[in-house]
């Protein structure tokens, strides 16, 4: 063989692994639309990528998550949502709450969606059937806001000399009629007087408060939502201020010094969110994978806070908690 021949099918023998490379299929890329921010939300994140790694898939590794975090804005989301389907990713995971879903389901009817939320999703018009959900839609539930009026029962029996309860709203949230009727209705039933303050903003936060002690109310429950998810020791933080014992969802709340928390587990429904996602990933249709239903519960009871307030906690609830902080 002569040299320049030699030499000439070297470098194609040297050049075709770099072909071949380059010819490989991109990763898969997953969109990443929350209502909140990365930051209180960072454990939650971390249970979608242990539900992603179930299926077989790891961040980084051999697929591509892009993120996109609403931080109490749900105005933005719909653009976030527009921009990953322009971005074309072959899923887009719609957690934090319903306005993630609803922004994701209206920008797109091909784009496969996995959603995590805290509200029926045929009431909210998500999917048609829990079994068979049609179209690109399908995802994971949770027990949250259908669980107020038993917030406001387990506060009730926690405070039991508080006639006159606040509740912190946000009036922009999903489900805030039925939130409010499902309210006014306990209340009722347990001789309970109920004051409805509003919040949308941090900037609402000290003015509620302000207003609840103005109203003298004995207790707070703090409705369900995506805003406040996000901002659970911010508000656990101020019922400790001004002295509030105050009920949430998630237990994260109750770990910042809030007095009590009971909701099904966001942890849980993140990680159904990644087995989900994966699994659309590897073939399978969103119109063929039931909804997930969520329906552990937690109670979670912070003695230290109890103490501090002067509450002396009935046995049979601390009983019936999963989890006591002391």
């Amino acid at each position: 063989m002569r040299r320049r021949e030699f030499i000439t099918l070297l470098g194609g023998a040297t050049a075709w692994p770099f072909a071949a490379r380059a010819q490989q299929p991109a990763m898969p890329v997953i969109g990443f639309l929350n209502t909140a921010s990365p930051k209180p939300f960072a454990n939650l994140v971390d249970a979608f990528r242990g539900g992603l790694s179930e299926t077989g898939y790891m961040e980084g590794k051999n697929v591509v998550i892009e993120y996109r975090w609403g931080n109490g804005r749900y105005d933005l989301l719909p653009a976030f949502a527009s921009e990953l389907v322009r971005r074309q990713v072959n899923v887009i995971a719609a957690t934090g709450g319903s306005p993630a879903a609803l922004a994701a389901k209206a920008a797109t009817t091909t784009i496969p969606i996995v959603f995590q939320i805290g509200v029926d999703p045929i009431e909210v018009g998500l999917v048609s059937s829990l079994n068979r959900p049609g179209g690109n839609v399908t995802g994971a539930t949770m027990l949250a806001v259908e669980l107020g009026s038993k917030r406001l029962e387990l506060l009730h029996e926690m405070v039991p000399t508080a006639t006159v309860v606040g509740a912190l709203v946000n009036p922009t949230g999903p489900a805030v009629s039925t939130l409010m009727q499902d309210l006014n209705a306990a209340a009722g039933a347990l001789g309970l007087r109920v004051h409805i303050v509003q919040a949308s903003s941090e900037s609402d936060f000290e003015p509620a408060f302000e207003e609840l002690l103005r109203l003298r109310v004995g207790a707070l429950l703090i409705s369900a939502d995506p805003f406040f998810n996000g901002r659970s020791e911010q508000l656990a933080a101020l019922t400790v201020r001004h002295r509030i014992p105050a009920i949430y969802q998630f237990r994260e709340f109750a770990a910042a010094g809030g007095l009590m928390s009971y909701s099904g587990s966001i942890t849980d429904a993140y990680r159904q969110a990644g087995v989900y996602a994966g699994r659309i990933l590897k073939g399978e249709k969103p119109a063929d994978l039931p909804v997930q239903q969520s329906t552990k519960i937690e109670l979670i009871i912070n003695l230290k806070t109890a103490k501090a307030l002067g509450i002396t906690v009935p046995l049979p609830l601390i009983g019936r908690a999963d989890a006591v902080i002391e």
